[in-house]
């Protein structure tokens, strides 16, 4: 599932992609990808233009001149491509939004949705999010706080949005690699300098994963050389029998409350 590097690497390179061009057609090939009815999808987004894209945790947010948003969670499976006929990809489109000289196509919806919304919708949905990691306002101070009140593990915890927003299975692992802590260990078991020690980790991980354009393996567009230059450098999520870079010692795989958990034990503690 795409997580925060990944819609902030979708967000970045879609508004240098079709902000402020006009939707001139739209295509609804699954109907429960959408909350109306195809008829007023149609309506209130066909003639528009993006104004603004912005991204809230895993989703994203499409601003439209009319006032109205479309809210996007690509959930599992889900991908984007911005292209033409001749060189878009062989998958199945839920929905495609036609901007005359290129399309949006989005893949894989199946779980994922594409919703028609107001201002006022937006915040109810959004209201029980944690915060940004990347938000200035996200400091060590405001995440001792949080983290302070929590007795659970720290696979779960971090994976919970109501915590913090936007951090997944994927990177919830590289954090926890990257702390030196293992995934199972309890939150109230961490010290001040634990909680400080893991505070960098999520700043440092989550950035660095967004510079090298996240884990999603398909390009965005045909000259994307950036979408999914994270892929081949996790130290250990999905590298299950591999060799720890840092300590030597075989990665490995285990399952916790039924999400893939992938760490070191030679060098988490």
């Amino acid at each position: 599932m795409p997580e925060l590097p990944e819609m902030e690497n979708y967000r970045r390179l879609l508004s240098k992609q079709i902000l402020h061009k006009t939707i001139t057609k739209v295509t609804i090939n699954r109907q429960k990808s959408i909350n109306v009815s195809e008829d007023v999808f149609s309506q209130k987004v066909i003639g528009q233009s993006v104004m603004e894209i912005q991204r809230r945790g895993k989703h994203l947010l499409f601003q439209l001149q009319n006032g109205y948003n479309l809210l996007l969670h690509l959930m599992l499976g889900g991908i984007m491509y911005v292209g033409s006929v001749e060189d878009q990809p062989k998958r199945t489109k839920q929905i495609i939004f036609d901007f005359n000289e290129r399309e949006l196509f989005f893949i894989g919806l199946r779980l994922g949705y594409l919703h028609l919304l107001t201002h006022e919708e937006v915040e109810a949905e959004f209201q029980d999010l944690g915060p940004e990691p990347f938000d200035p306002t996200f400091t060590l101070e405001k995440f001792s706080e949080l983290i302070e009140k929590k007795k659970g593990r720290l696979k779960t915890t971090l994976l919970d949005q109501h915590f913090i927003a936007g951090i997944g299975n994927c990177y919830t692992d590289e954090i926890c690699y990257h702390a030196e802590f293992l995934p199972t260990k309890k939150c109230n078991e961490l010290t001040s300098q634990d909680i400080q020690k893991l505070f960098s980790s999520i700043k440092l991980v989550l950035n660095r994963a967004l510079e090298l354009g996240g884990y999603m393996e398909m390009p965005l567009y045909q000259q994307d050389q950036l979408t999914g230059g994270y892929n081949e450098n996790c130290l250990v999520y999905d590298r299950e029998g591999e060799t720890c870079t840092r300590c030597g010692q075989r990665i490995i795989k285990e399952i916790i409350s039924s999400k893939k958990c992938f760490y070191c034990e030679g060098c988490q503690h």
